[in-house]
């Protein structure tokens, strides 16, 4: 089913599964598990007793939430104010929105229609408030509309678990008697507000049913859209060659980007063919730029891979990995030294000989000083993350250590004498030793630990030597002497 991308077989009970303090939990169910008396909240194991053909699956929550914040921005193709509701809900404000496509009733079915489109069955409801709203289309019925008049007696026959509160409070309710909201209606205010004075939001009826009669204000806070920046040009007849139009594309992209505060890291150009077909090119920056000559040089190299087919018509330069970006002055006249920028020189390589072919080095986390360090593509933006401190380390640290031959050992310290490149090395005074142990998890078993030294010989020389395994550990024969690096 996945393979083909179809859902699976209504008849079939499925749940997903998160984990709980007693092991994993219901998460949500689809109406053939509901209607097994299966419930979210419940543990697993218990559900399989119950019903013995269950399926589980694991939910990917954080993914779903993503997945959400992207269809916010996606409804916005109905009004301009939408919003995220818990974690399976939007509210959009559309308020004079609905006569665009023929009324209140035409437009859910609009909704119904493009959210089945993507694959996703939903309920829907429309109310003046949100509150009302979110009862009505999880409680009410199939594409309601509810009038300013009509919310006490629509809401009226719906239950308690419609107002939005927790469960133990939905739970006291139910023990109260108060079974629907038009019961905690019907019940006196005083009443209400003397049981639940000090209780919060999720677990105050009072403050709920307000909100969802308009009587306290509970606005959409929406998020704003990310701005697209995008220029285009069109041509009066086909062309097989978008270099004449580049530098014009890049100047009038770099001053939106500049009139916004913001700068770009990835820019995409895309040819539109005449049959139809569209051919793109992009290219990545290693830092956040919006200087239009050094983009335009980052496509030199590159345009000729666009295929123009019978030719194109309509050229489009659009601004990727958009972020803020700041005016540094770095000369007293107010100018700055952009030729010195080493980032141009990055962009300039990794664009003519490719991004995995330009690398710069980096530290993580480990103990073993060769691991201490790797290699990353420069065009690579790293999270600001603060680098681990690797104190008393020396400024050269060899790519292979190399191995000395000791003359006179000493039973807990360095050697005495030992040869290293022919060389004949006396340690006059150390400093050490720095036990590091293998890593487990990295190391194959019989790996021997390092002892590490700091010394200095007789001609002031400081050399940073380390003896591989101890007499008798068990791991081999005689320890070993290295050479790992040199201080200054």
């Amino acid at each position: 089913m996945e393979r083909q991308g179809n859902g699976p077989p209504d008849d079939i009970p499925i749940v997903l599964a998160r984990e709980g303090h007693h092991g994993p939990v219901i998460h949500a169910a689809n109406r053939t598990a509901r209607l097994s008396g299966i419930n979210p909240g419940s543990r697993v194991v218990d559900m399989r007793a119950i019903c013995p053909e269950l399926q589980v699956e694991y939910a990917d929550p954080a993914g779903d939430r993503a997945a959400l914040d992207r269809l916010v921005i996606w409804a916005r193709r109905w009004c301009p104010w939408t919003v995220r509701d818990g974690d399976n809900g939007l509210i959009l404000d559309t308020t004079g929105a609905d006569h665009l496509l023929g009324g209140e009733a035409v437009m859910l079915v609009e909704m119904e229609t493009q959210l089945s489109l993507l694959g996703l069955s939903a309920q829907l409801a429309i109310a003046p408030t949100w509150g009302a709203a979110w009862a009505l289309a999880r409680f009410g019925p199939v594409r309601s509309i509810c009038g300013p008049d009509e919310m006490g007696f629509k809401l009226g026959a719906l239950p308690v678990t419609g107002l939005r509160l927790d469960d133990d409070t939905v739970l006291l309710l139910r023990r109260l008697g108060l079974k629907t909201i038009g019961a905690v209606m019907d019940v006196p205010r005083l009443s209400l507000t003397r049981r639940f004075v000090k209780a919060g939001l999720t677990s105050n009826p009072l403050l709920r049913l307000d909100q969802a009669l308009g009587k306290l204000a509970e606005p959409v806070a929406s998020v704003d859209a990310k701005a697209r920046f995008r220029v285009q040009s069109r041509l009066a007849e086909p062309i097989f060659d978008p270099t004449p139009y580049l530098p014009e594309l890049c100047e009038n992209l770099c001053e939106a980007l500049k009139q916004a505060g913001q700068g770009c890291r990835r820019l995409h150009l895309m040819v539109y063919r005449t049959d139809g077909d569209v051919s793109h090119v992009d290219v990545a920056t290693s830092a956040t730029t919006r200087d239009p000559n050094h983009l335009h040089g980052l496509f030199r190299d590159k345009v000729e891979r666009i295929n123009p087919g019978f030719g194109f018509d309509l050229i489009t330069l659009e601004a990727g990995g958009v972020e803020d970006m700041q005016v540094v002055q770095n000369r007293l006249d107010g100018g700055s030294d952009d030729d010195l920028h080493l980032t141009r020189l990055v962009d300039r390589l990794s664009a003519k000989f490719g991004a995995r072919t330009v690398t710069r080095p980096i530290l993580r986390e480990s103990h073993v000083p060769e691991r201490a360090e790797t290699q990353v593509a420069a065009l690579v933006k790293l999270a600001d993350v603060p680098a681990p401190v690797a104190k008393d380390r020396p400024i050269r640290l060899f790519d292979h250590p190399e191995e000395v031959r000791v003359l006179y050992a000493v039973p807990e310290g360095p050697p005495a004498q030992f040869i290293w490149r022919r060389q004949t090395h006396r340690v006059a005074r150390y400093a050490g030793p720095e036990r590091i142990a293998p890593e487990w998890w990295h190391d194959r078993p019989g790996t021997r630990l390092r002892d590490y030294f700091k010394v200095e010989d007789q001609a002031g020389r400081r050399i940073w030597l380390y003896r591989e395994g101890l007499h008798e550990d068990g791991r081999g024969g005689d320890p070993r002497w290295f050479v790992h690096g040199c201080f200054a």
